[in-house]
């Protein structure tokens, strides 16, 4: 995957990251090195979009470790967790192609829009979707999936044709294809890659979709 810029705004962007992939590496909680490494070999299984959480600020040295590792791949690093105005600010500064929040705010996806990042909001409910395709951005982060679960999915593309979900927050191998299957455009699998065969398993699904 080559490197992407916003030169057509945020569906545009996310439209050809997510083009050839339809799983995203969360990875949270973890030293530089261990980061580096898992980045790599999620690239090497053919999973190329890498997201790392800034929920706190000793998160952003794993987020500028990956951010330089994925510059050599030609791999997209976006930052996770991204609620406030200040980590945004943070967050360009460290290199992020795009910008995930766990929630739908204005003045975070505002902010990060003026920093030139693309910002992937979450949404839980009808009235959040509505709201977000308001924005001009149908690239939504579908949140806690696993609380929602794939009917929830069905059910909302129902009246929100246009809509393109992210399933995030509880989806492993085991799930995943069930999101899918569901009308989610790309699934983001997080915590589960704490068990090392997820990403082999992750890579069979990459393979057949």
């Amino acid at each position: 995957m080559a490197h992407i810029r916003q030169t057509t705004g945020p569906s545009a962007f996310f439209d050809q990251m997510f083009a050839r992939t339809s799983v995203m590496a969360i990875l949270r909680g973890m030293d530089t090195d261990r980061t580096v490494r898992l980045c790599e070999r999620a690239w090497d299984v053919g999973i190329d979009v890498v997201e790392v959480p800034v929920q706190t600020p000793d998160a952003l040295p794993s987020l500028r470790a990956a951010v330089a590792a994925g510059r050599e791949r030609g791999r997209p690093v976006g930052a996770g967790t991204v609620a406030s105005v200040d980590q945004v600010r943070d967050v360009s500064e460290a290199g992020a192609a795009f910008t995930v929040a766990p929630g739908l705010d204005e003045d975070v996806a505002q902010a990060s829009v003026a920093a030139g990042l693309p910002h992937l909001p979450g949404v839980a409910t009808s009235s959040e979707i509505t709201r977000a395709l308001k924005s001009g951005n149908p690239w939504l982060k579908a949140f806690p999936a696993a609380c929602l679960t794939p009917a929830w999915i069905t059910a909302q593309l129902a009246p929100f044709p246009g809509a393109r979900f992210v399933a995030t927050g509880g989806v492993d191998a085991q799930n995943a294809g069930a999101f899918l299957d569901a009308g989610c455009k790309v699934v983001a699998v997080g915590s589960a890659l704490a068990d090392p065969d997820q990403l082999d398993l992750l890579a069979d699904l990459v393979r057949t979709r």
